[in-house]
C-alpha cells in the first residue's frame, strides 16, 4: 500500500468535519446548498485552501460571494472546532475559495453537447 502523506489525509478529514459543520451546525441562510468541494492544505498543516461549490442550478458572482462571506464570518468557529475535533497541535488557517473548475467542466460539456447535437441534425 502506498504511504500517503500527513497533509493529504488531514486535508481530507478537514474537508468532512468542514462539510459537516457547514450543513449542520451553521445556520447562516447565505450558506444554503454550500458544499466543501476538496481542501489542499499545506505540509506544515497550519495553511488551508477551502474550495466551495454551491448546489444550485444556476451561480450567480453574488451567490458566491454571499457564500464566502459567510464562511469567512464563521471561519473563527470553522477553525476552532476542526482543530478540536481532529485533535491537531495548532488551528490552520482557514481560507475560502470558489471552485470554479467545475464550472468550467460543465460549459464545456454543454458546449460538446451542442456541437453533437448540430453535427446529427446536419446529417
Amino acid at each position: 500500500m502506498a504511504d500517503v502523506k500527513r497533509s493529504t489525509r488531514v486535508a481530507e478529514s478537514l474537508r468532512e468535519e468542514l462539510a459537516s459543520l457547514v450543513s449542520l451546525e451553521l445556520g447562516d441562510p447565505r450558506l444554503v446548498g454550500v458544499i466543501i468541494a476538496r481542501v489542499d492544505l499545506t505540509d506544515d498543516l497550519r495553511f488551508a485552501k477551502i474550495y466551495i461549490r454551491i448546489m444550485q442550478t444556476t451561480v450567480t458572482e453574488e451567490d458566491q460571494k454571499r457564500a464566502l462571506e459567510g464562511l469567512a464570518r464563521a471561519s473563527g468557529f470553522l477553525r476552532r472546532e476542526v482543530t478540536t475535533r481532529l485533535s491537531l497541535r495548532a488551528a490552520p488557517e482557514l481560507r475560502f475559495l470558489y471552485d470554479a473548475g467545475q464550472d468550467a467542466r460543465q460549459r464545456v460539456e454543454e458546449l460538446l453537447h451542442e456541437i453533437d447535437t448540430d453535427q446529427k441534425k446536419k446529417k
